[in-house]
């Protein structure tokens, strides 16, 4: 759905979820001093931690998804400002709730010969 060369950024510290679309996307362009227009993805986190909103415009307009954890806690940076890069395999263990940060491997690869 996110195009390959999408740039991913999560919004460090905690935000105020009852935001929309104008306020996240003003928090983009005053704290952050980034487009909300320019095709990046922004994660924000909510106080609790269970509760993340994602705002990205995707080339017609700006699309806001939310995303609530059931059980346990969005893992998230101990930064209080700015941003972190995140690739598309990070985001992807993030909204599943997973460790971002220190994926760690089931089994080490073998060598086949």
């Amino acid at each position: 759905m996110i195009p390959a060369n999408t740039h991913i950024w999560i919004v460090a510290g905690l935000t105020d979820l009852r935001r929309g679309f104008v306020g996240l996307s003003a928090m983009v362009q005053t704290a952050l001093e980034q487009n909300p227009f320019n095709g990046h993805v922004f994660v924000f986190r909510g106080k609790r931690g269970d509760l993340i909103k994602l705002l990205w415009f995707d080339g017609d307009g700006l699309c806001l998804f939310a995303k609530r954890l059931e059980r346990g806690r969005f893992v998230w940076p101990k930064v209080d400002q700015g941003t972190i890069a995140l690739t598309r395999a990070q985001l992807a263990m993030l909204l599943e709730g997973i460790d971002w940060r220190r994926p760690e491997r089931t089994a080490e690869p073998r060598a086949m010969v």
